[in-house]
């Protein structure tokens, strides 16, 4: 991995996230231990170059190093927590987003038997790096060196990088998602639904019904791609997105419970200080105060 460390050491001069000339390309440095972060992954390639990181899905916890990566094949919140690093050898990563059409293109293109038929996987794996993955992602790295070759070249290396990533031990699992018809890719577009309107009020009957399953059977296969409920689920997207706003506004904590799909602000603020640790003011200034 000496190569893949120099390069994102050599753009990510400081700490937190650098979009790259490649938007959905971003590499990642932190040169201290960080206290746990929640957040929402969208689909997405992560590798690590250098340190060690821990993820929370639901009450699951996932760690992973350099040599690893880390898939997320729908939108999943996470807390996400660097758990080696230090300045002298930070913690560096990168994080490749795509989506499930370009991972049905490839599969369309390859070789391989379809089959719709399995239950659905989780949808965040951590696996270890082959040497194919390592040198496709390696080919997309070496394009920042050459920006004007990015627009022409960088998709091409992306869709090695989606094959190579679909040739691992993980690769089914992640391919199910991508399967028309599959229970996985069902549960996907009621998640990317979700999404889109998360500050709508829910009802798990209609959600089954956009993925054509039964009640029971969407709850038992929702929880087994995101490893919580729907409820569960909804309220950490709303919770997630009310601190973004929060962050990056002089909105008012009341408001932004309302913006987001809560009808009660003393509700609000109790699960906001239950996720991170503190009422959402006093969350931000602390925020605030650290940078």
């Amino acid at each position: 991995m000496t190569e893949l460390t120099e390069r994102i050491e050599r753009i990510a001069v400081q700490d937190g996230t650098i979009v790259t000339a490649y938007p959905a390309l971003s590499l990642i440095r932190s040169s201290d231990i960080s206290a746990p972060v929640p957040a929402v992954y969208k689909p997405s390639l992560c590798v690590i170059a250098q340190g060690a990181k821990r993820v929370m899905l639901g009450l699951e916890s996932y760690c992973y190093n350099h040599g690893s990566y880390l898939a997320a094949s729908v939108h999943l919140p996470i807390t996400g927590q660097v758990i080696e690093a230090s300045p002298e050898t930070p913690y560096l990563s990168l994080q490749l987003q795509f989506d499930m059409d370009q991972i049905l293109d490839v599969i369309q293109q390859s070789n391989v038997t379809e089959n719709t038929g399995q239950e659905p996987p989780r949808a965040l794996v951590i696996s270890r790096m082959s040497d194919p993955l390592h040198e496709a992602v390696m080919h997309l790295i070496r394009l920042l060196d050459t920006p004007d070759d990015l627009p022409v070249l960088a998709p091409y290396a992306v869709r090695e990088i989606l094959y190579r990533m679909l040739q691992t031990e993980q690769g089914d699992s992640i391919r199910q998602f991508a399967l028309l018809g599959s229970r996985a890719h069902q549960i996907a577009h009621v998640i990317e639904g979700m999404n889109l309107h998360y500050a709508e009020p829910m009802r798990v009957e209609k959600l089954a019904q956009a993925a054509g399953m039964s009640k029971s059977s969407f709850f038992a296969c929702f929880k087994e791609v995101t490893a919580m409920t729907p409820l569960q689920y909804q309220k950490r997207l709303r919770l997630t997105e009310a601190r973004k706003i929060l962050l990056a506004t002089t909105s008012d904590a009341t408001s932004v419970a309302y913006q987001v799909g809560y009808e009660s602000a003393t509700q609000f603020n109790r699960e906001y200080a239950r996720l991170f640790g503190q009422p959402p003011i006093r969350d931000v200034h602390r925020f605030r105060e650290t940078i």
